[in-house]
């Protein structure tokens, strides 16, 4: 039995090594021999507005008015945020404010 994985396009099993890569001799796709490291190996690395790292326990301050979903309330620019908390998800920062526990994206605050 060959060692040699089948194309992972065309499911065919003519495939051959060159150099650092397979190669499919049908559809001539090519792909790495070694699979690459994933992002979720290291720490998550979330960056504001402005490009700065943010950190647990970081400050920050919103540079837009977000309006609170399910609410008739609005914060405001330059509403400051003590002690955040970096999260997995769409909205990577997790924090209480004046108006309760609220999760947040990062591109909408920058570090005080």
């Amino acid at each position: 039995m060959s060692a040699i994985p089948a194309c992972p396009q065309c499911t065919l099993e003519n495939t051959y090594p060159d150099g650092a890569n397979y190669v499919c001799a049908n559809c001539g796709f090519e792909w790495p021999m070694v699979a690459e490291a994933s992002e979720e190996d290291g720490p998550r690395i979330v960056k504001d507005a402005n490009g700065n790292v943010l950190s647990d326990g970081d400050s920050v301050v919103l540079i837009k008015d977000l309006k609170l979903k399910g609410s008739s309330s609005t914060m405001k620019v330059g509403t400051k945020i003590k002690s955040i908390r970096i999260v997995e998800g769409d909205h990577e920062l997790d924090c209480k404010s004046d108006f309760g526990s609220i999760m947040l994206k990062a591109c909408f605050v920058k570090k005080a």
